[in-house]
């Protein structure tokens, strides 16, 4: 099993960057594919983007590519949400999860660990 702690939300001018940190407990983390995911209000929770175990494959929602990238640590046991140029959209809170397997892909329910979540607020 592995516990899931997000950091690094907060409240941002909408062009300016954030960087979301997401520490796994355990020591087989570099056995997991890792997700980021955000919910908005009224809105279902979707994919923003995921980082296979290996850390060689990576795919992003059409709305973050070029803006988002998901490095990961495995030796920290961490994956990192970078964002940059932030939009009022991006406004949600943000979840990472976790799937122990080679790639997880988009869907939330393939992944079966989950933080608890961190703000990001874009002011315009």
């Amino acid at each position: 099993q592995v516990q899931l702690v997000e950091s690094g939300g907060g409240l941002v001018q909408a062009g300016g960057s954030l960087r979301l940190s997401c520490a796994a407990s355990g020591r087989t983390f570099s056995r997991y594919s890792m997700g980021w995911f955000r919910q908005a209000p009224g809105k279902e929770r979707e994919f923003v983007g995921a980082i296979g175990w290996s850390g060689s494959t990576t795919d992003y929602a059409d709305s973050v590519k070029g803006r988002f990238t998901i490095p990961r640590d495995n030796a920290q046991s961490t994956v990192y949400l970078q964002m940059n140029s932030l939009k009022p959209e991006d406004t949600a809170v943000y979840y990472c999860a976790a799937v122990r397997t080679a790639w997880g892909g988009r869907s939330p329910v393939s992944y079966n660990y989950w933080g608890q979540g961190t703000q990001v607020t874009v002011s315009s």
